[in-house]
Parts: structure tokens; sequence; C-alpha cells
């Protein structure tokens, strides 16, 4: 299919730029954990995602199945993050309008990797600056956990100045096909209109 095709295309550039490593002091164990992540992303190799159960905004309870019948894009990230998170956001936001009336088709959820900051209130005003359409879920640092292993998310809390920290996240955006099975992930920077092409071929794929 053609979206295997700009996954593969998308993966030879992230590699040889170095854009999967974390930092520069990233070891040949992660890094070789990193090329390892990729693979089995792009391969179907081991399962990825599931299903989850978790609150947003508005207080109610939601689960992956309440979205069948339409393509699903999944994004952990937290609200104080500096730079990575906003940027995709904004670009997943310029998807749903690209999509025009085909963007009804799709749900977009952000789930938080930092539950003890981003409240339900806080949230919800979060992803809907980015567009009123997208759906911030949260749950407890357990559960939180278990769903990022799920979707083969990585995360950890780094210390910057007394009881401040950042969260140091793998980015990918997953996507999920209308019966919510793993199709394939954008990398952080993806650009909308490339965004737009995979999801479409998601839309009509049967």
């Amino acid at each position: 299919m053609r979206w295997r095709g700009l996954v593969s295309f998308m993966l030879t550039g992230l590699l040889t730029l170095g854009i999967i490593s974390q930092s520069k002091g990233q070891t040949e164990q992660s890094r070789a954990g990193s090329v390892r992540l990729m693979s089995e992303l792009m391969s179907g190799a081991s399962k990825v995602g599931g299903p989850f159960t978790l609150t947003d905004q508005f207080g109610k309870t939601r689960s992956l199945a309440d979205f069948k019948g339409k393509v699903v894009l999944i994004y952990f990230g937290y609200m104080f993050c500096p730079d990575v998170c906003p940027t995709d956001l904004s670009n997943i936001a310029t998807l749903l309008r690209l999509l025009g009336k085909d963007g009804d088709q799709v749900q977009v959820i952000f789930i938080t990797l930092d539950p003890l900051r981003d409240t339900q209130d806080l949230i919800g005003k979060y992803v809907q600056f980015f567009d009123k359409r997208i759906l911030g879920l949260r749950g407890s640092e357990a559960q939180t956990k278990k769903i990022a292993t799920k979707y083969k998310t990585s995360y950890e809390k780094v210390s910057i100045k007394g009881n401040q920290y950042l969260i140091d996240h793998t980015a990918f955006i997953y996507i999920m096909n209308r019966e919510g099975k793993y199709l394939a992930f954008f990398p952080p920077g993806t650009l909308p209109e490339r965004m737009e092409t995979m999801v479409r071929e998601a839309l009509i794929t049967k």
C-alpha cells in the first residue's frame, strides 16, 4: 500500500539525520532500541495498540471502541511540552482542516503523559486551542503507563529545577483503522499535507 512506502521513506530520512535519537548522548544500546522500535512499528512484527478506557475533558469515560467506524489518530504528549507537542498538534489541526468534510470520519485523541499536572479542565482548554474536535484523555499514572506501553510510547520525567520537570518522550502519531487496529505512524514533525495523503488512504481502505 502507498502509505507503507511513505512511512518507509520517512523512516529512512529520520535514521539518516539521527532525528530518532532523543539526545546527543544517547548510548549505542538505546540507539539500537530506537531502531528496533521503528522496525516493530513499521513491520507489524509485534502488536501495537489495543483497547483503553480513560476520561475525556468533559468528564466522560471514553474507550477506543467508542470510535469504531472512524479512523483514529492517537498522540501521547503533555501540556508543558515546550516544542514537539504543540508543533505536532498544530499540524494535526491543519490536517483536519485539509480533510474538509472527510474530517468527520477522523477522531483525534490526545493522551496526556502527565496526568498530575494536566487536569481535566486544563487539558480541555489545551486541546481545544488547536481544534475543538480533538479529545483530551487522561487517567491515573498507572493507567497511563499501561496504555503507553501498549502503544510502544516511552517516556520519563526529567528534573530541571526544584520540583519542576519535563517529560522526555517519543512523539508518534498512531493511525488506527476503522476497526481500531494499528495501521501505521507519523514521526514527529510530519507535515499536514503528508498526513493527509496517508489518512485519506486509510479512509478508503477496507
